[in-house]
């Protein structure tokens, strides 16, 4: 099958958080809604299309958003039931699609090549995206087309709560009147370098030698270029929740010394945690594991709201050890896995209205990627660091 002939669906929800709090409270419906921290101190993680037309958006000051829309209705945000939502959303896709791939929280991509020989792709797709509709109630845009990146500008043109298709003979027409900020990847940086250049539409860029983007924006301005052209080669990855991260120790001297085994198990979930960040990834259930003297292994997982961040991680973790340690038995064996992964950039550390946490992780994260993920540690979890194996991803 050829690349050209390959039929991709994104789907999109459209403005999730503040959909989902509708669901909850209908009195939010129509009305301009911003969903993030709620101090001034905070940040805009989604908001309605009725405060972006006051000039709203997200990752903005949530000071400047209630100056500029004064009547808007400021909600904290509910992580526990965006991830619910969430997870009703990728079932449903999971029973009808043959491959998908759950971009983010509120984000898929399917591939669903040949199925046009039994029902028609279009017909297809908009009979799954009836059902989220119908069963979780919330607006759901898709885009269909040939490659990832097609079908993902189409779905931000098909909002809010539409569908459009774009067959292989309507991709280079559709795409060229587009402002180069519809290309993924084309972030205000990037942007603002082709502006430049004087490169405002998709088409300007795709008549652009490549070699000449290349030479001023490297590899990633051929990708970009290709983008602009409607080439994606990138694959659909097959999303399973088996996929996971995780680390475990096993002591050279059975041990019962419940503080260092805390202790160890900080630096266990710090060190994934990192690794989590790195791959831009997002869990949803973590596990303990322990395994006594007489080699009886015991684990406990739970289940939470998507996140990377140590401080809900550690307090999990040690909530489960404190759970799963019950026999007092000497230790063999300790070990944490983080599992449910997907992919995707932090976007739920919006609700709260400490900024000043999200500067932290990155300031400690980029310390680690330029010295190694030994350079900052918390002073409890340093004595774990000896012996402790086996990081890495696994389906």
């Amino acid at each position: 099958m050829s690349l050209a002939n390959r039929c991709i669906v994104h789907l999109d929800l459209d403005t999730f958080f503040v959909s989902v709090e509708r669901l909850m409270n209908p009195t939010l419906i129509g009305k301009p809604v911003i969903i993030g921290g709620t101090s001034d101190r905070g940040v805009v993680a989604s908001c309605s299309y009725e405060a972006r037309q006051f000039g709203v958006h997200s990752a903005m000051p949530m000071k400047m958003a209630r100056i500029l829309c004064d009547h808007a209705i400021v909600v904290r945000g509910d992580q526990d039931q965006y991830s619910k939502f969430s997870k009703m959303v990728t079932e449903i896709i999971a029973e009808r699609a043959p491959v998908y791939e759950k971009a983010s929280i509120d984000e898929h991509y399917l591939d669903i090549t040949g199925m046009d020989r039994f029902f028609g792709n279009l017909k297809w797709s908009q009979e799954l995206r009836e059902k989220i509709i119908r069963e979780t109630h919330l607006p759901v845009s898709f885009g269909v087309s040939i490659n990832k990146t097609v079908s993902k500008i189409a779905t931000g043109e098909a909002k809010p709560n539409g569908l459009i298709q774009i067959p292989q003979q309507g991709v280079i027409p559709f795409l060229d009147p587009l402002s180069i900020k519809k290309i993924p990847m084309v972030g205000g940086k990037t942007y603002q370098l082709l502006r430049s250049m004087g490169i405002s539409t998709v088409r300007t860029l795709r008549e652009i030698p490549s070699d000449m983007i290349e030479r001023v924006m490297g590899k990633n301005g051929t990708v970009i270029w290709k983008k602009a052209n409607g080439i994606d080669p990138t694959p659909v990855q097959q999303y399973s929740e088996r996929k996971s991260i995780g680390t475990e120790r096993t002591f050279e001297t059975d041990t019962i010394n419940v503080k260092m085994l805390n202790d160890i198990l900080i630096g266990m979930v710090e060190k994934i945690t990192f690794q989590l960040r790195k791959e831009n990834k997002l869990t949803s259930c973590v596990t303990v594991k322990i395994r006594y003297s007489n080699f009886d292994t015991h684990t406990l997982q739970c289940h939470i709201p998507y996140t990377s961040f140590d401080h809900i991680l550690l307090k999990t973790a040690l909530e489960l050890f404190d759970k799963v340690y019950s026999r007092r038995m000497l230790v063999r064996l300790i070990g944490v896995k983080f599992s449910g992964l997907v992919q995707g950039a932090q976007q739920l550390n919006m609700f709260e209205d400490m900024p000043e946490m999200t500067s932290l992780y990155q300031a400690m994260d980029r310390i680690r990627l330029r010295f190694g993920n030994k350079a900052i540690r918390r002073a409890a979890g340093m004595q774990s660091v000896k012996d402790v194996h086996h990081l890495k991803f696994k389906v």
